[in-house]
């Protein structure tokens, strides 16, 4: 995998992936930014919610059930010193389907976190503690 990063103006940069897809990086006003962007700590919650619901979604149409959405609430903490690393991780898949059996997606999640999703796997060998939760909604 390859990716490339260009800095624009004050802190902002564009980020372009190895694939052709690009993204504006930027940060707050109280940084030097001007707010156009995600921050890169962001990106990295945004990436490991991605590819997670990946896996789930991946693994539940695979087993055959009705889904028809998911979407996961990705809730973080930091620790309080430089480098401001991720001390918590929290991912809340919300499954929306018809018939949904609950040990189903139970088992999603816990394949996603434990052994298909990389950015989480690689997150909690870095000393993140990644915990998961999952809500099922009729359609």
């Amino acid at each position: 995998m390859q990716a490339k990063v260009k800095w624009t103006d004050g802190v902002q940069f564009v980020a372009e992936s190895g694939s052709g897809h690009s993204i504006v990086v930027d940060g707050p006003p109280e940084k030097g930014g001007r707010n156009t962007g995600a921050r890169p700590m962001e990106l990295l919650l945004m990436g490991l919610g991605a590819c997670s619901s990946f896996d789930v979604v991946n693994i539940l149409q695979k087993a055959r059930q009705k889904i028809s959405d998911c979407h996961v609430e990705v809730d973080a903490e930091r620790v309080d010193e430089v480098p401001a690393v991720f001390s918590k991780i929290h991912l809340h898949f919300v499954v929306t389907g018809r018939e949904l059996k609950e040990k189903q997606v139970e088992k999603a999640v816990g394949l996603s976190a434990d052994k298909y999703c990389s950015a989480s796997i690689m997150l909690g060998k870095a000393g993140v503690e990644i915990t998961h939760s999952f809500a099922i909604v009729e359609d």
